[in-house]
């Protein structure tokens, strides 16, 4: 399926607009859902800071910008990439409504920050033709153990799945904070 949106890969370690690097996300959808009439002007604000070391997305909670592994942006799957801008998209509005979110009181998989986002993640996946098993290999990350895996897959309604999953590793959620 396509996904109507353009990820510019070919851009190096530097701070870009979001439509520079993200093009087309404007026009997704699950996307005008998370801002409404604010989109354009949101996303046209926003900035994405490219780091060198290996990783994923994450937002950056003292300024709201993307930060991206420039390893992930060059290799990823370009579902999973669509799907991590999506999920980030979701933390930048939280950021931007004074949520916490890194809240520590929660272990990663149980923060509602992060439900939520998965959540509209994991509905934009199936909106893309994913299946649950592809969208339980989506979500395991190597920092949650087995047991966190499967309650986040049940708190995102994705089925369990018999196998094993393996994502490509990446800098872990810890090392991405400050």
């Amino acid at each position: 399926m396509q996904l109507g949106v353009k990820i510019n890969r070919n851009v190096e370690l530097l701070s870009y607009p979001f439509k520079e690097v993200f093009q087309g996300f404007e026009n997704v959808d699950a996307v005008r859902k998370i801002f409404g009439n604010k989109t354009d002007e949101v996303l046209s604000k926003l900035r994405v800071v490219l780091y060198p070391r290996r990783g994923y997305l994450a937002v950056d909670d003292q300024t709201g910008y993307i930060l991206v592994s420039h390893p992930y942006l060059k290799e990823a799957d370009e579902r999973y990439l669509y799907l991590d801008v999506i999920h980030e998209l979701v933390h930048v509005k939280q950021f931007f409504e004074g949520k916490e979110l890194f809240d520590e009181r929660y272990s990663y998989v149980d923060r509602p920050t992060e439900i939520e986002a998965y959540k509209v993640a994991v509905e934009e996946g199936r909106r893309i033709g994913m299946s649950d098993e592809e969208l339980a290999d989506y979500l395991r990350v190597e920092w949650i153990t087995d047991e966190e895996f499967e309650r986040l897959l049940k708190a995102v309604g994705v089925k369990q799945t018999k196998y094993k999953t393996k994502r490509k590793k990446g800098v872990g959620y810890r090392m991405l904070q400050r």
